[in-house]
């Protein structure tokens, strides 16, 4: 009997001291903060270099295409203004008819394309500067033994009512007090990228 309970007393003795053990082990890794950082992308698009190099280049552009547009505009004008010193239904009235509306047709047909060109040249900016900064995001996230980085960016207020209805669905991040703030050293990082528009 005497030995049972000895031999008892050591099996609840070696319980205790794994559990203490392994409770000793589990739980410092398991309340230790995980480290996480953010970005403002928005912050990154509106304020670096590169986004302001093709902001000026697209306004470059669009200023040259809408001067094109005006001086096509006015050669209309002075087209439709010639058609009405002209007699109805001659031949001189309906080749210059024909040449008014073969001008307004072919100045509509401008302003669409130049409007897609824009749009999609705009996208494609959009892309290669998104992708840019995940990359850098990636570089420097590994640098700090950061375990992940969430998008912070702030909603702007006042918004529509469509506008903040998408807002609260993509808001994820509604408070990162201790995170690592990355936005600067991202934007940093992607002003030294030799990144052409």
């Amino acid at each position: 009997m005497k030995t049972k309970t000895i031999v008892m007393g050591m099996m609840i003795c070696a319980v205790a001291i794994l559990a203490s053990f392994q409770y000793g082990h589990a739980g410092p890794a398991a309340t230790s903060p995980s480290r996480i950082g953010v970005v403002s992308v928005r912050t990154v698009f509106n304020q670096c270099q590169p986004q302001a190099q093709y902001r000026a280049q697209a306004i470059a552009r669009q200023n040259r295409a809408r001067a094109e547009l005006e001086a096509q505009a006015k050669m209309i004008e002075a087209a439709d203004a010639e058609l009405k010193t002209l007699r109805p239904g001659t031949a001189d009235y309906l080749q210059q008819l024909q040449k008014v509306l073969k001008g307004r047709a072919e100045l509509e047909s401008q302003q669409e394309f130049l409007n897609q060109q824009r749009m999609s040249q705009d996208k494609m900016w959009m892309e290669k500067l998104y992708q840019e900064t995940l990359k850098i995001v990636s570089v420097v996230a590994r640098e700090k033994g950061l375990e992940m980085v969430l998008e912070r960016t702030e909603p702007e207020f006042p918004t529509s009512s469509e506008e903040l209805m998408a807002t609260f669905s993509t808001h994820k991040v509604l408070y990162s007090g201790g995170a690592v703030d990355l936005t600067a050293e991202v934007m940093a990082r992607l002003d030294k990228l030799d990144l052409k528009p």
